[in-house]
């Protein structure tokens, strides 16, 4: 938990941005979720926006702001004797709300019942939409909504839902605080160490899974677990690939894209690809060394003032040089963009927001979160895949992905339908369905002038970075 001033001061900015709003602005912490039958529950995480303005990590906890008053409540039960053997003593409902300043406090059931009681004087209520099927159906239950109706839908976000809410929310967590920055370099430390683990026990032989074990171990180890769940494939054309049931085999490429979550729940997300072997063949050089380029030409265009738009078309753009000095395109770069030739190769948008999300607030809608007012989206596959599009300022943090994949079944489809055929040597293609894909990540703080990457240490880069590592801790 962040010092009691933090969450004052959020707040009252907060109260600042809807200074125009008439009636109630309320928060649903999250219950636990049982796995199986009711005791038996998934590791608790708060809901992130309840974290932000509120600061209790627990569950059953809910809050609201009186927006023409200014009254402050928080609703949750103080533990009984049942509770105490099982639990031991826990600290008040009222001295919990007293760390992050609030002096107002009822039962749980009393935040329900004070929903209803604003809903029938006519009063607006302003809600977020939900991430969670408990506080959906909590919330659809309050409203006289359907589940659904209190969900986003997809990447345009929750019709029903208070759009001066959500915008004011999305506004103050984008930029990100000095104290909060302090966590996510703390989050990158640890999946920095996660890394590691992987690169140094990759060898020839070892199952997958015994790798994820050992990155996995150390989040618990230093930090609450992870941010997401891990992506560790020798197949890392398929871009989210869940499995971790093969064995470690010379000659491939391993792709792990991981993240740590500290106990401040702030994310990290960084991924590397590497030789099983410890030394990449000559082939898979030339495409590591053109995501490399992508991935320094981001972080040299990163800074105030640009757009991320601007800077995923110029990554798009080197990629494709790139690909054109191997042979695998040809003709004008430029030409082959609007004919959605980056696509084939990178599917992916280039990052998105991170913060106390490793998809930083994307339950809003990823129209509104990681766009700009005015900013569409676009029609081609890689670049409309972009999660976050924003002109960026000093205190955003968002992530450097570029990635080169070589999908058969994405290969096939383009030449079926014939895009991109007047640039794409599909011929050339033939011997590359067996790649795989190469994805190299960072996570970047726009500062006042340029930006840093995130996390004390840099994970090996460079070819020679990653060979040189990979020698010396075989």
């Amino acid at each position: 938990m962040f010092y009691k001033d933090t969450y004052i001061s959020r707040r009252a900015r907060l109260v600042s941005l809807l200074s125009g709003e008439k009636g109630l602005a309320i928060f649903l912490g999250n219950a636990d979720s049982p796995q199986n039958y009711p005791d038996n529950c998934y590791r608790f995480r708060q809901d992130s926006t309840f974290l932000y303005f509120w600061g209790i990590d627990e569950p059953l906890f809910a809050a609201t702001i009186d927006l023409e008053s200014g009254k402050e409540t928080i609703y949750g039960d103080d533990v009984d004797i049942d509770d105490i053997i099982w639990m031991g003593p826990q600290p008040s409902v009222a001295s919990r709300a007293e760390t992050v300043g609030v002096h107002s406090t009822a039962p749980y059931n009393a935040f329900f019942e004070t929903v209803r009681s604003a809903r029938k004087a006519g009063r607006p209520v302003h809600f977020l939409p939900a991430s969670r099927h408990y506080n959906a159906g909590c919330l659809a239950d309050l409203l006289g909504l359907s589940p659904r109706q209190v969900v986003s839908d997809g990447k345009k976000g929750c019709a029903n839902a208070s759009a001066a809410l959500v915008k004011a929310v999305i506004s103050m967590r984008l930029i990100k605080e000095d104290c909060e920055i302090e966590e996510i370099d703390k989050a990158c430390d640890i999946t920095y160490e996660m890394h590691t683990a992987a690169r140094r026990g990759c060898r020839a032989g070892v199952p997958e899974q015994e790798l994820v074990g050992r990155m996995e171990g150390v989040t618990l180890s230093k930090g609450w677990g992870t941010s997401f769940s891990t992506i560790l494939s020798q197949h890392g054309e398929t871009l989210h690939n869940p499995w971790h049931n093969a064995v470690l085999e010379d000659g491939k490429l391993l792709l792990v894209d991981a993240g740590a979550e500290n106990n401040m729940h702030y994310a990290g997300d960084f991924t590397r690809t590497f030789p099983v072997s410890g030394k990449f063949t000559s082939k898979q050089k030339d495409i590591y060394n053109i995501v490399l380029s992508c991935n320094e030409l981001a972080f040299e265009m990163a800074g105030p003032g640009k757009t991320y738009t601007g800077i995923s078309r110029a990554v798009a753009l080197n990629m494709l040089e790139g690909l054109k000095g191997l042979g695998l395109v040809e003709g004008n770069t430029g030409d082959m963009l609007e004919a959605d030739v980056a696509g084939l190769f990178m599917p992916h948008g280039l990052g998105h927001n991170m913060g106390l999300d490793v998809h930083d607030m994307e339950d809003f809608g990823e129209n509104l979160e990681g766009y700009d007012p005015g900013q569409a989206r676009s029609p081609l596959l890689g670049l409309g895949s972009l999660r976050m599009a924003r002109e960026l300022r000093p205190g955003h943090v968002f992530t450097d992905e570029p990635g080169i994949y070589f999908i058969p079944a994405l290969i096939e489809h383009y030449r079926k339908n014939g895009i991109g055929k007047d640039f794409i040597r599909f011929d050339r293609l033939e011997s590359y369905k067996d790649f795989g894909g190469i994805r190299i990540e960072d996570d970047v703080l726009v500062m006042e002038y340029g930006a840093r990457r995130l996390g004390r240490y840099r994970l090996p880069a460079t070819v020679e970075e990653v060979e040189e590592d990979m020698k010396q801790n075989k």
